[in-house]
């Protein structure tokens, strides 16, 4: 192997490391992004049940029938914010950084997987070259 060779390599394993961290450090956020967007939903699903099976809500105003079912409001209203704020983006951070690296890598004839594991395809064939009969 030559030193650019040897060097290559090295560049490479550094880039995998680096990569391989980056992802590992997302994992704990986002399982809690996403224990927090679950529970949200949850608790205003089951608001909205309750406010909609209420036989009272087709009588009383919108907003007095929102101050009873006040759980719901707050959920939504919660529900909402943490939209605005971007949780959809932060519950899937580390298959943003894959996709986008994999779009990159794509390039060079390489993948990587979920964890940030470099993957190198096989060497292109040159055909072209070969078909000059």
């Amino acid at each position: 192997m030559s030193p650019s060779e040897t060097s290559a390599c090295e560049d490479l394993k550094a880039f995998e490391r680096r990569l391989t961290e980056v992802i590992a450090c997302l994992q704990p956020p986002t399982r809690r992004w996403r224990l927090l967007l679950g529970l949200t939903s949850l608790v205003t699903f089951v608001g909205a049940f309750y406010w909609l099976t209420d036989p009272r809500t087709s009588i009383v105003p919108l907003v007095d029938s929102l101050l009873n079912h006040w759980i719901f409001t707050i959920s939504t209203v919660f529900l909402l914010v943490l939209f605005m704020c971007g949780i959809h983006k932060l519950v899937i951070a580390p298959q943003i950084i894959t996709s986008r690296t994999r779009k990159v890598l794509s390039d060079y004839n390489m993948s990587c997987d979920e964890t940030g594991k470099l993957i190198v395809g096989p060497r292109p064939t040159n055909n072209r070259y070969m078909d000059m009969s």
